[in-house]
């Protein structure tokens, strides 16, 4: 097949074989692949995917693809694509996958057009540019569309503002609000994953740092909990009352930005908003400051502000950047203030993706089944394709739960008995 881009298609071999592992920790996809493959749910659906290009990913491409669909994929991020997994997508599933690691802003763009020039009838989204491109660029495209998924709070907020202003040409699962999903991935799997970008880049002990997390939302928390864990000292910022008392009631220190600014040593944003970390900031920030962002737009820090105060800019090491201010002060930023749990790491792990991706293959089966009954809106998950998804999980690990009995049932259902 010639209908691709991507770095080195001679890389496929070690693609394959890390897919492969992957899969080993992805039990609940396999399951839905193996009915997939004999009831071929989505036979004759194309589908425009716009995710991060990992080993994970391409598992579940191929569910999507034994599921009778025929699939395209493009980066969600120009650093997260892991570009053997690219090519063994082209060389071993024949996948037409646009990707190609430190890509820049024109060649991504370029790659959602590639992506959407297969006339997609469902898009299956990660951050929402699949879709805005869509809608913004590709007009034409949309009588065709009957659906989609995202996968993340950035595009769930970008979609339900589209939505709010009469914009959204069709209608969305938000598959990041699924108990599955954000419970697991965005706590267990951003905590770990970004702890393991930061350590990757840096090679610092976490043990004694003041480490400022702005936004205490899921991923926020699982981030806190595990660089608690390395002992770091943890400090939150936030801007709604409930989570930031939540996080006093953790254990965790709150204050404003302006404020942590002064005493932080590491600062990782993880808020879906832009600006979070600014110019006021990085002029109170201690020499050596590190700065990286897990949310999944670099807009969360305000790098523009901080290119133009420093006097000079230099690679210390692969991921890191440090701009030296006039006054001699350093401030590190990593992976460019994209994310660095994908940009200097490998994501996820496989075992929470596995929840997350068999989100996506049942939202598109549920998507192709009732398309028709559905308002150009953004939906939940449907509660019974989560509860099952738990189910699967527990019972690849081998875990059995109790069952209610009719008696309980009635009781549960009836307003008579009292004390």
């Amino acid at each position: 097949m010639d209908n691709y881009d991507i770095k080195d298609i001679k890389l496929a071999e070690g693609g394959r074989r890390r897919i492969e592992w992957s899969e080993r920790e992805m039990p609940v996809l396999r399951l839905i692949r193996q009915r997939f493959s004999v009831e071929r749910p989505l036979k004759g659906i194309r589908i425009a995917s716009c995710l991060h290009v990992t080993t994970e990913t391409a598992n579940l491409m191929y569910t999507l693809q034994e599921g009778g669909a025929e699939v395209v994929l493009t980066a969600s991020n120009p650093l997260s694509t892991q570009d053997d997994v690219a090519a063994s997508l082209v060389t071993h599933f024949e996948i037409p996958t646009f990707a190609i690691k430190g890509e820049d802003n024109d060649t991504y763009y370029r790659h959602i057009n590639s992506a959407l020039d297969q006339q997609p009838h469902l898009t299956m989204d990660d951050g929402a540019d699949l879709v805005s491109t869509l809608h913004k660029d590709r007009r034409d495209l949309l009588p065709e569309v009957i659906g989609g998924t995202e996968e993340t709070t950035t595009g769930v907020i970008r979609l339900r503002a589209m939505a709010a202003d009469g914009a959204l040409a069709f209608p969305v699962v938000a598959v990041n609000d699924a108990l599955t999903k954000h419970l697991f991935d965005n706590r267990y799997g951003t905590g770990q994953s970004t702890v393991d970008g930061i350590v990757r880049a840096t090679n610092i002990l976490l043990a004694g740092r003041n480490f400022v997390i702005a936004g205490y939302g899921w991923c926020g928390r699982g981030l806190a909990m595990r660089a608690s864990g390395m002992g770091a000292n943890i400090i939150v910022t936030e801007v709604d009352p409930l989570p930031a008392l939540e996080a006093v009631m953790d254990g965790y220190r709150v204050m404003p930005m302006s404020e942590a600014a002064v005493i932080g040593d590491i600062f990782v944003t993880v808020t879906g908003d832009i600006n979070v970390i600014d110019r006021q900031h990085f002029e109170a920030m201690k020499d050596g400051a590190i700065v990286a962002n897990s949310g999944h737009f670099n807009v969360e820090i305000n790098i523009p502000a901080l290119a133009s105060m420093a006097v000079e800019k230099r690679q210390v090491r692969p991921f890191i950047e440090q701009y030296e201010l006039p006054d001699g002060r350093n401030i590190n930023l990593l992976g460019e203030g994209r994310l660095i749990n994908l940009a200097a790491a490998e994501g996820h792990p496989a075992s929470v993706m596995d929840m997350s991706f068999a989100n996506q293959a049942l939202c598109l089966e549920y998507m192709v089944k009732n398309a028709n009954q559905l308002e150009k809106q953004v939906y939940k998950v449907p509660e019974e394709i989560d509860k099952e998804i738990a189910r699967l999980k527990l019972e690849s690990k081998g875990v059995k739960i109790d069952v209610l009995t009719p008696e309980q049932i009635d009781y549960l259902n009836s307003w008579q008995e009292g004390t």
